[in-house]
């Protein structure tokens, strides 16, 4: 655990979203937070309630009614941000709360900067830099699994699996640390490269692993760049009506509608995709035209998941094929759309097709779930994915493999083992970064209250 930090400023914002609802809650956390709102509160004393305690009152600005509220009082150091924290529960009108919100500025609070509470509980060593962005992980969740990987991360899953892993590379440091500093030190192993090897090509691999895993649950959690292709006028801007369950593309009988890629989130039980209706693909000497299907093209290029769409009414065109065989390498799905016309295509070359009609709800339900079979892996079991949840993490993450690997070449090199040292201490750091606990002297203390060198 952190040393706590002081903050010497008590900060206040909005906790609820704005808009009209049932409640609003403001927040403040700091030294004055309880005196402030005493000031302004009728009711109970708050200076002399008890911590984690709401008490009934009235809001006031001066002789002036503003709410009736609920007044939640928590004491340091258990709280959110191991500061005095209170939160207002005002009714939940925007003039109102803000009303209230701007009594406490008047009053000495100064107004909480964007994510200001989670840095504090942060800093003053309430949580980890994983679990405080695994806060706003839980609450930009838009799926079952991406919620459930948040919460592993908010529970601190994440922080011990890095710090399991930085355990075993202080092991070999201060092993190491000792052979240099106290050759005279008997009772601990001689280090050498090659009993070093072993040790850092297992981290690696099991480094690597954790990284595999983080790619799949990035997909998870930020969603799976999924593009609708086909030729115009197959339905591609209907398919992506009809998963939204809005008309958020422009459907016509006339092909080539669709001039410029459509974008939208479809959010299935256990995963969202992030849609991209495109142009249809063809050659066209209309201007605008070209630009929609080089756009699309450039889609589909970086598509983690293709739906290949063919309109089943009509006989399959060698375009049909052309464009099929671009995409028959990436991770797809064709669909055979409308289903509710006479079938003319012959679809024996396409593996496993999807029937649907876009008209056709119970189509599309089934669709759905054949998306979902498509793009999550069957075998991937969430409540076992532990992972780094975000791009900073994932590159901290590479940056420990690849100092780890430098040591493999250095130790390929012949290089002494003192000089092996120095990237075994990067790939330390860099895991260090992940929870945000590395600073100056960090190291040292650490060797030292494993070893004994003061005998």
């Amino acid at each position: 655990m952190k040393e706590i930090r002081l903050f010497e400023d008590t900060i206040v914002g909005i906790s609820t979203a704005m808009g009209k609802g049932a409640i609003s809650i403001v927040r403040l956390s700091g030294p004055d937070a309880i005196e402030i709102v005493n000031r302004i509160f009728k009711g109970k004393n708050l200076l002399k309630v008890k911590s984690h305690t709401v008490h009934y009152g009235h809001i006031y600005n001066k002789e002036e009614l503003l709410d009736e509220v609920l007044v939640s009082v928590f004491k340091a150091p258990k709280t959110y941000t191991a500061e005095d924290v209170v939160e207002i529960n005002c009714h939940g009108g925007s003039f109102v709360t803000n009303q209230v919100l701007k009594l406490l500025l008047e009053e000495g609070a100064c107004l909480a900067e964007p994510g200001e509470f989670t840095k504090r509980a942060f800093l003053n060593g309430r949580i980890d830099l994983t679990k405080a962005e695994s806060v706003m992980d839980v609450i930009d969740a838009e799926s079952k699994n991406a919620l459930k990987l948040a919460n592993k991360g908010l529970r601190g899953d994440i922080a011990k699996l890095i710090e399991g892993k930085q355990q075993d590379l202080l092991d070999i440091i201060a092993v190491i640390a000792v052979n240099i500093d106290y050759p005279e030190y008997d009772d601990v192993e001689e280090m050498t490269n090659n009993k070093v090897l072993p040790k850092i090509k297992k981290l690696i691999k099991e480094l690597e692993d954790i990284l595999g895993k983080s790619n799949t649950a990035e997909k998870i959690k930020n969603g799976i760049n999924t593009v609708i292709v086909g030729q115009p006028n197959v339905g591609k801007s209907s398919l992506l009506n009809a998963l939204l369950r809005e008309d958020k593309a422009i459907v016509t009988s006339i092909p080539g509608t669709t001039r410029d890629v459509i974008e939208g989130r479809l959010n299935l039980e256990n995963i969202t995709l992030n849609l991209i209706d495109t142009a249809g693909i063809r050659d066209t000497l209309d201007v605008v035209e070209k630009i929609g299907v080089d756009r699309s093209k450039a889609w589909l290029e970086k598509a983690e998941f293709v739906l290949f769409l063919i309109d089943g009414s009509v006989p399959i065109t060698e375009e049909d094929l052309n464009l099929y065989n671009t995409i028959k390498n990436q991770n797809h799905l064709v669909i055979i759309n409308k289903q509710d016309l006479e079938q003319k295509a012959d679809v024996s070359l396409f593996n496993e097709p999807i029937y649907i009609s876009t008209k056709d709800t119970e189509a599309i339900n089934r669709l759905e779930k054949a998306i979902m079979e498509k793009v999550l892996d069957n075998d991937l079991n969430i409540d076992d994915l532990t992972y780094v949840s975000n791009a900073r993490q994932i590159n901290k993450l590479k940056e420990a493999i690849a100092s780890l690997n430098q040591a493999l070449t250095a130790i390929d090199e012949g290089i002494y083992i003192d000089f092996i040292d120095i990237y075994l201490q990067s790939a330390w750091n860099s895991l260090g970064d992940i929870l945000g606990n590395v600073k100056d002297g960090s190291l040292l203390d650490e060797l030292f209250s494993k070893f004994c060198l003061g005998k």
